[in-house]
Order: structure tokens, then C-alpha cells, then sequence
């Protein structure tokens, strides 16, 4: 059975950061990108960054570079996301994805394309 489960959310000033985590079980990750999302109230599921798991490549959207930093741990089958510099606009609910991908360049496709989501963590930047 497979699973995403994310961590990390909570509420956070203006210029604060937080770590998120997404921890997969049942897929062997070497095969997969994983990437994350967000959605904020009325608007779209957007991409934010991913990361090839096998070779750790990654991308970034341009909303959020610089600031945000996508990293993987093999052993703890961990994708993670740094968040820096937070922005009231960056208030979402942020969720990870996994896509079957040969290992190479990390890529961000369109959202129905991802085989598996987590539940999501609400990110909340308010004074």
C-alpha cells in the first residue's frame, strides 16, 4: 500500500520559515520524483518544487525560488521542503506527489498527471 504522509505545516509570521516533510512508504523511490504542491482557498493546485529521487536533481517554480529548498533523505524516505522567507501569499495547504520518472531530470508536470498524493498540511503566514 502507498503512502505520503506530510508534516511540517502550522502558523508562521512574515519572514519565518518552516521545514515540511513528506515520509513515502510502498514504492521503490529511486523510480519516482516527488514533488510539492499548494493550494490556497479559491485558487488552483500549483507546483512548488520537485526532486528526482535517484539522482537528486531538482526544480524549482519561479514563485518560489530562492526561498523554498527541496531535499530527500534515501534513508528515511523523506522528501522535504525548507521554507524561507515566508509571505503571506505562501498560505496553503501543501501536499506532495510522486510520478514514475526514469532517474534524470527533475521535471514539473501537469497535476493529473501524479500517481499518489498525501493529505496535504496547512501553511498559515500571518502577523
Amino acid at each position: 500500500q502507498v503512502q505520503l504522509v506530510e508534516s511540517g505545516g502550522g502558523l508562521v509570521q512574515p519572514g519565518g520559515s518552516l521545514r515540511l516533510s513528506c515520509v513515502v512508504s510502498g514504492l521503490r523511490l529511486d523510480d519516482y520524483t516527488i514533488a510539492w504542491f499548494r493550494q490556497a482557498p479559491g485558487k488552483e493546485r500549483e507546483g512548488v518544487a520537485c526532486i528526482s529521487f535517484d539522482v537528486d536533481d531538482k526544480h524549482y517554480e519561479p514563485s518560489t525560488k530562492g526561498r523554498f529548498t527541496i531535499t530527500r533523505d534515501k534513508g528515511k524516505r523523506t522528501a522535504s521542503l525548507q521554507m524561507n522567507s515566508l509571505e503571506p501569499e505562501d498560505t496553503a495547504v501543501y501536499f506532495c506527489a510522486t510520478i514514475y520518472r526514469p532517474p534524470g531530470e527533475a521535471v514539473m508536470v501537469e497535476t493529473s498527471d501524479y500517481d499518489y498524493w498525501g493529505q496535504g498540511t496547512q501553511v498559515t503566514v500571518s502577523e
